[in-house]
């Protein structure tokens, strides 16, 4: 009886009457708009902008893809739509918030509904120590172009030699701050990084078309698809 219950699942209408119940319905306040920008700086993340490189020459643990990069990002598109199509599906069927926990829930039961919502946790402070900790380097180079240069003790945790990343940790901060005043206003944040962050790649792509060289794409795939395959996943997370 007691197992039973760990993977007793719950109704989607049962999930929809305690998400629309007074006591703590979330305020309907995004827009189409606001969800397309809030997809695609989901979509578009660091990885497009540190791993890329890694994904072509590859490393010491797997071949790099070379030209056939594009093979890659082709085949991390598939997956990746393939994982929208689901989401879709189930925000469809559901339309209440609690993401991959509310549709475990309905469909898997308790038990793995609660595994799912603290992977997820996990999943979501990770991502953010990683993104933070590349925005503090990234910082960094820039502030040294104009010949500023932080202390060691200020930009690397103890196991570095220093006290800790004070920019990573500044910049978590103010994005918190955003997200506590409110939706809307976070949403309206991440819309004008998003457009910075286009604007960068479009920027990168119209430099380099005057760089092409026909020559570079040969062989076109030095490793094989087992380099494009090692590339795609990579580039899954770009």
């Amino acid at each position: 009886m007691a197992l039973s219950r760990l993977f007793r699942t719950k109704s989607i209408e049962q999930i929809l009457a305690d998400s629309n119940h007074p006591d703590h319905r979330l305020k309907k306040t995004l827009t189409a708009w606001d969800l397309t920008m809030l997809g695609i700086g989901a979509i578009i993340g660091t990885g497009i902008f540190v791993l890329i490189g890694t994904a072509i020459v590859g490393d010491a643990h797997r071949p790099g893809a070379g030209p056939g990069i594009i093979l890659s990002f082709v085949l991390s598109g598939i997956t990746c739509a393939l994982a929208a199509l689901c989401y879709a599906e189930f925000s469809t069927m559901i339309p209440a918030a609690g993401s991959a926990y509310t549709y475990s829930y309905a469909t898997l039961g308790e038990f793995l509904a609660w595994l799912t919502g603290w992977n997820l946790i996990l999943e979501y402070g990770v991502a953010c120590v990683v993104v933070a900790i590349g925005w503090s380097g990234y910082f960094n180079n820039i502030v040294k172009t104009i010949g500023i240069e932080l202390p060691l003790w200020a930009t690397q945790g103890p196991h570095a030699g220093g006290v800790a990343n004070f920019p990573a940790a500044i910049i978590v901060l103010l994005v918190t701050i955003i997200l506590v005043i409110g939706v809307k206003e976070s949403a309206q944040a991440t819309g004008l990084i998003v457009a910075v962050k286009l604007a960068a790649i479009l920027l990168f792509l119209a430099v380099g078309l005057s760089s092409v060289e026909p020559a570079n794409w040969t062989p076109f795939m030095p490793y094989g698809f087992e380099g494009v395959g090692a590339a795609a996943a990579i580039v899954f997370f770009a």
